[in-house]
């Protein structure tokens, strides 16, 4: 088995070396490759994966044009992993590389995603635990996957599981439920989770309403992707009969109570209001399609790669190096 260990970096110069040397006592226990994704840090992160890499021909590099986001850099990852089992887990050194043994041993028992659940979490409560509890709770009863942490980073995946995904936006908070689509069997186990030593949080309350409209995408996207008149259709007819039972209402009351319903501006507005509301979900899930038709119809990544290091490319570009290869597109190698 060839075992892939998937970690975006932004800005997390002073954990690498610490992360390094926790996790690859763990990665000797397997054939492995360590894939490292800078996502456009600022700081001296890439120097320091590049010393990592320089003595570790196991560690391979992909460094990013700018910053796409934690999506664009696991799916970045998926995309030239090549091991048989895909571990992807956090930079930060608050995941512990001592579980993923567990979690591959878990993922031998016939699942295809074993999530870690960040049972005694060591992040403040207000900011973090608090939202991630209420957007955890929201996520599993919309999904129907009875997991505790759809967030935590520390994952084990089969290959020819996230091989097929396709992520845009911030869909890496979602994965276990896209593999529902693909049929995945999933599980999760506790595991460990430290408090971070270094650096500061890439994440605030700010994303709780972003992971809320991300819901209704993904229940959109595993329930009604192949048949969207049924959810478009069944809202539009409740709204119709809503609408109608109104009219009818203020027909009754003009014509036989002979009352005056044109200072009745409050029905109005209710109306408008859900229809309103309605629409722009409407557009947004529409939008969110026309999105993935784009970058299907170009095979076009949602990212751009500006170097990557210790990858045997089968076509390497002419100004390849000894251990560099610099890109001028956005697609892994064939």
């Amino acid at each position: 088995m060839l075992l892939s260990i998937v970690i975006p970096v932004y800005n997390e110069e002073e954990n690498l070396p610490e992360l390094y040397r926790r996790l690859k006592p763990i990665a000797e226990l397997y054939n492995h490759e360590i894939i490292f994704i800078d996502d456009g840090s600022s700081d001296d992160s890439w120097q320091v994966l590049l010393s990592l890499a320089e003595k570790d021909q196991n560690v391979k590099l992909i460094r990013f044009r700018r910053n796409f986001g934690q999506t664009s850099a696991l799916y970045a990852g998926f995309e030239f992993a090549s091991g048989d089992v895909i571990v992807t887990m956090d930079a930060d050194l608050q995941n512990d590389p001592s579980d993923i043994p567990r979690l591959i041993e878990v993922l031998n028992n016939g699942y295809h995603i074993v999530s870690g659940w960040r049972k005694d979490r060591k992040d403040s409560f207000l900011s973090r635990r608090l939202p991630s509890m209420i957007a955890n709770w929201l996520i599993s009863k919309v999904t129907g996957i009875r997991i505790h942490d759809f967030g935590c980073t520390l994952k084990a995946y089969r290959s020819q599981v996230v091989k097929n995904f396709e992520l845009y936006g911030d869909l890496h908070r979602f994965l276990p439920a896209l593999g529902v689509r693909l049929g995945a069997k999933i599980t999760e186990i506790p595991v460990k989770h430290h408090p971070r030593l270094y650096g500061k949080s890439k994440y605030g309350i700010s994303r709780t309403l972003r992971v809320l409209l991300d819901i209704f995408l993904v229940k959109f996207l595993n329930e009604y992707i192949s048949k969207p008149m049924y959810v478009f259709g069944s809202i539009g007819a409740i709204l119709f009969l809503i609408g109608s039972l109104s009219v009818l209402y203020l027909v009754f009351i003009k014509l036989l109570l002979n009352q005056d319903i044109g200072d009745r501006p409050l029905l109005l507005m209710g109306i408008m209001c859900v229809l309103a509301g309605i629409q722009l979900l409407s557009t947004g899930i529409l939008a969110e399609l026309l999105v993935r038709i784009y970058y299907s119809s170009k095979s076009q990544k949602p990212y751009y790669i500006q170097e990557v290091v210790n990858f045997n490319l089968p076509e390497p570009p002419a100004n390849t190096s000894h251990n560099h290869s610099s890109y001028n597109q956005n697609h892994p190698p064939s």
